[in-house]
């Protein structure tokens, strides 16, 4: 992957950061997201996670225990690192080596293949993870991203 690639994910990242976050909020991120694959015609896993707690989940017809576990791993993978789970995919791709493979990892508990993005407050951080597990690793990314940018446009106003 290119340099740019790994600065647009980045940008990503600093730029959706909510004005404010609730479980009503975590109920219409949820929603917007299942809504966007609905529309797709695609079937995935969907989880909101914020505040040590799983605020949203849904699996749709189609998917399996697996997608689960690939929401679990991916989400820790965010929460331990800070940066979305396309993200560290993509730098240790750069850095030419494997995520799961380094010493300090364990491929059972963290994944870095895209379709985690980190829940952050404008002026507060870090504060959980929003997961699509279903589709190829680049779309589950693009489809969290499209998700938070209309929820931040909302907010926005």
């Amino acid at each position: 992957m290119t340099q740019s690639a790994l600065q647009e994910v980045l940008a990503q990242e600093q730029h959706l950061q909510l004005l404010h976050f609730n479980n009503q909020t975590a109920w219409q991120l949820g929603c917007a997201l299942k809504q966007a694959v609905e529309d797709l015609a695609a079937a995935v896993s969907i989880e909101v996670y914020a505040f040590e707690q799983v605020l949203f989940s849904y699996a749709m017809p189609g998917t399996s225990k697996d997608n689960l576990e690939w929401i679990r791993r991916k989400r820790q993978a965010v929460m331990r690192f800070g940066h979305s789970s396309y993200y560290l995919g993509l730098y240790n791709a750069a850095q030419q080596r494997d995520f799961e493979a380094q010493a300090h990892i364990d491929a059972r508990e963290y994944c870095a293949h895209g379709g985690s993005f980190p829940l952050r407050l404008q002026g507060c951080g870090q504060i959980g993870a929003v997961t699509v597990s279903g589709l190829p690793q680049e779309s589950d990314h693009n489809l969290v991203v499209a998700a938070l940018t209309q929820i931040l446009a909302e907010q926005q106003g």
